[in-house]
C-alpha cells in the first residue's frame, strides 16, 4: 500500500567502485569479501554453492526462484558450501519438495554462508557483464547497522583471484577411495563392485558427481590431494589419471601441478581433465591461461565439438580460460564456446590425452557430454589390451 513503511535493510552488497545494494539478509551474519559473479542456471543452487570451484566468489543467481526446493545432503558436491555467499532477487521461501530435508536459509546459517535477497539481479548482472567481475564486500546484520565506507574499502583492498592458489584450500587432506555411482531412479546412488580400471584422480576441488561418473564407467578411483607428486601418482600403477575441477588462478596452482602432470605424461598414460584440470593440462603442454572479463557460469552454455560438428548444452563455471592462440604443435582445439569463441577443449594429436573446460558430469543436456567419461575408459581399456 502507498505510504506503508518499508522493512529496514538487514544486508548490503558494497562494490569496489562505491556502488551499494541494500536488501534482506538470510543465512549467517557477518561479512565476507570476494569476487562477484552471476550464474544463469535455473536449477542446482545447492550444487553451485557446494562446488569447490566457487571458492572466493559470491554468486548472483539470475533465476529468481532460489530456495524453493530446499536442500538435501544427497545434492552436496562437497561436505560444506564453498561459495562465499549468494545474491538473489526474491527471498527464499519455505521448501516445497519431497526430497528436501531443511530450508536453504537454515542450511546457510549452519554453514557460515551469507545470503542477500531483494536485489535487482538484472541490473547487477548487466554491471558484471559490462565492467567485469567486481570485488565486493557482503554484510548481513539483523540490526541493519553498516559502515559503508569500511565495506567499500575492504572490497577495494581485496587482492582478487589473479595469482591466488585456492586449490590447496579445498583439496582433500589425504587420499581416499571412491566407488559411489551416479544417481538413478528409484534406487538413488549405486555402488561399483568388482575389478575396475585403476584411476588416480587429482583433487583440485573435485565435485562428487565427477567421481560418480568415473565410477559409473567402471573406474576404481583413488583420490589424491592437489599437491601429489608424479612419483606418488605413478606408485599406484594407474591405468589413467584424471585432473579435477577447482578454484583460483590456474597459473598459481600450476607451480606444483604442472611438474606432476608432465611426469605423468612422460609415462604415456591416458589422461583426462575437467575445468581447472583442463587448464592445468594446457599449462603442462606449454599453453597459457588468461583471466576472463566475467567468466562463464551457468547450465545453458552451447559448446561446439569441432571434430564432430555437434553442439552440446553444457554447464560451466570458470573465470579463467586457456588461450587457444598459445596451444603448441601437436595439441588440437576440440571444443569452442558458441557464446564468445573461447577455448573449451583440447587433445594431444597422437595420444589419449584430452580435457574440456565445461562440466560433463553436471547433466544440463542432460547427458550431452557424458561420452567424455566413456572415451577416457575406452582409452584405458585399449592401453591395457595393447
Amino acid at each position: 500500500m502507498t505510504g506503508e513503511a518499508q522493512p529496514k535493510p538487514t544486508a548490503c552488497l558494497a562494490l569496489a567502485d562505491g556502488t551499494v545494494f541494500y536488501g534482506h539478509g538470510f543465512g549467517a551474519t557477518g561479512e565476507t569479501v570476494a569476487e562477484l559473479v552471476f550464474n544463469t542456471a535455473m536449477t542446482g543452487y545447492q550444487e553451485i554453492m557446494t562446488d569447490p570451484s566457487y571458492a572466493g566468489q559470491v554468486v548472483t543467481f539470475t533465476f529468481p526462484h532460489i530456495g524453493n526446493v530446499g536442500v538435501t545432503p544427497e545434492d552436496d558436491e562437497t561436505a560444506n558450501p564453498v561459495a562465499a555467499g549468494m545474491v538473489v532477487k526474491w527471498d527464499p521461501t519455505e521448501p516445497s519438495n519431497w526430497r528436501a530435508t531443511e530450508p536453504l536459509m537454515g542450511w546457510l546459517a549452519k554453514r557460515g554462508r551469507i545470503g542477500i535477497g531483494g536485489l535487482d539481479t538484472r541490473r547487477l548482472t548487466r554491471a558484471i557483464r559490462q565492467q567485469g567481475a567486481p570485488h565486493v564486500a557482503l554484510a548481513h546484520d539483523p540490526d541493519g547497522k553498516f559502515d559503508i565506507g569500511a565495506l567499500v574499502a575492504k572490497a577495494r583492498a581485496w587482492s582478487g583471484l589473479v595469482g591466488l592458489d585456492l586449490a590447496k584450500d579445498v583439496t582433500c587432506a589425504q587420499s581416499y577411495r571412491w566407488n559411489e555411482t551416479r544417481w538413478a531412479w528409484p534406487a538413488g546412488y549405486g555402488t561399483r563392485t568388482g575389478e575396475g580400471l585403476k584411476v588416480v584422480a587429482i583433487d583440485y576441488g573435485a565435485k562428487r558427481n565427477i567421481l560418480r561418473c568415473l565410477a559409473s564407467v567402471g573406474c576404481d578411483v583413488t583420490v589424491l590431494p592437489a599437491t601429489a607428486t608424479a612419483e606418488e601418482v605413478l606408485a599406484l600403477n594407474p591405468d589413467g589419471v584424471f585432473l579435477s575441477n577447482g578454484p583460483g588462478d590456474p597459473a598459481a596452482t600450476g607451480t606444483y601441478a604442472v611438474p606432476m602432470i608432465q611426469g605423468v605424461l612422460a609415462r604415456d598414460l591416458p589422461l583426462f581433465g575437467i575445468c581447472l584440470g583442463h587448464q592445468m593440462l594446457a599449462l603442462a603442454l606449454g599453453a597459457k591461461t588468461i583471466k576472463m572479463n566475467h567468466g562463464h557460469h551457468g547450465a545453458n552454455h552451447p559448446v561446439k565439438d569441432m571434430e564432430s560438428g555437434k553442439v552440446e548444452i553444457t554447464s560451466m563455471n570458470h573465470g579463467f580460460a586457456v588461450d587457444s592462440q598459445t596451444l603448441p604443435d601437436g595439441v588440437l582445439e576440440t571444443h569452442v564456446s558458441l557464446f564468445d569463441g573461447s577455448n573449451c577443449g583440447i587433445r594431444m594429436k597422437d595420444r589419449p590425452v584430452f580435457s574440456v573446460q565445461h562440466h560433463p558430469e553436471a547433466s544440463p543436456g542432460p547427458q550431452d557430454s557424458f561420452y567424455l567419461f566413456e572415451r577416457f575408459a575406452a582409452a584405458m581399456q585399449a592401453r591395457k589390451a595393447a
